[in-house]
C-alpha cells in the first residue's frame, strides 16, 4: 500500500447539518479536517448564541448590589417573618440562635456565657458564629453571669437593614433610624 495514495472521498459524509442556513454545502477534502468549514463556523456561533442569551437574561435579573435585596423581591422564609430582606432574616436568625443558645447555658451552667466563645456548642451555635462579622450586619455581645445584651448594627442602614437589640429576655427589639435598645420596639 502506498503512503501517497489519495483518500477515498465520500461526497455525502461532509453534508453540514445546518448546510440550509448556509446556503451550500461545505466543502469536501482530503485535507485534514483541522480547518474550520463555513457551517463550522456557523454552528459554533449558533451554539453560542443559545447558551449567552439565558446567561445574559440571569444576570440581568440580578441587578441588584450582592447582599443586599429589594423589599420587593423577598420572600418570606416562614408564616409570620418580620424581616425585610435576606440579611434582615439572617440577622434575625443569629440573634434568635445566640439567645436560645444562652438559654440552654444558663439551664446547664446556672448562668449566663460572659462571651460567644462560652456558647460554643450550646445548643446550634458553631465556634464559626464566634466571628461578629454577620454579612450585611455587625453583632455586638456584652455578658455577665446574670445578664447578656446582644445587638445587631447593619453596615449600610435602609428600610431593609434595621438595627437589633436582644437581652436576657429573649425579646427582639427594633429601630429603623438609631441603634435599637430595650425601650424599642418589638420585632413582630
Amino acid at each position: 500500500m502506498s503512503l501517497n495514495r489519495p483518500l477515498a472521498v465520500n461526497r455525502h459524509r461532509n453534508r453540514c447539518p445546518l448546510s440550509f442556513l448556509a446556503g451550500k454545502r461545505s466543502a469536501t477534502s482530503i485535507r485534514p479536517r483541522i480547518r474550520l468549514q463555513p457551517c463550522s463556523i456557523l454552528s459554533a456561533l449558533l451554539v453560542a448564541v443559545v447558551f449567552a442569551v439565558p446567561v445574559a437574561s440571569a444576570f440581568s435579573q440580578d441587578a441588584s448590589a450582592p447582599g443586599q435585596s429589594s423589599a420587593q423581591s423577598y420572600q418570606p422564609k416562614f408564616p409570620g417573618d418580620p424581616a425585610r430582606s435576606d440579611s434582615e432574616a439572617a440577622a434575625l436568625a443569629y440573634v434568635r440562635v445566640v439567645v436560645r443558645a444562652q438559654r440552654r447555658f444558663n439551664k446547664q451552667y446556672g448562668h449566663f456565657a460572659t462571651s460567644l466563645a462560652e456558647l460554643v456548642h450550646s445548643g446550634s451555635f458553631t465556634k464559626r458564629m464566634v466571628n461578629p462579622d454577620r454579612g450585611d450586619y455587625t453583632a455586638n455581645f456584652k455578658g455577665k453571669e446574670d445578664s447578656f445584651v446582644l445587638t445587631m448594627t447593619p453596615k449600610t442602614p435602609d428600610a431593609q437593614h434595621r438595627y437589633f437589640y436582644a437581652e436576657d429576655d429573649g425579646k427582639i427589639h427594633a429601630e429603623e433610624n438609631k441603634p435599637a435598645d430595650g425601650s424599642s420596639p418589638l420585632v413582630k
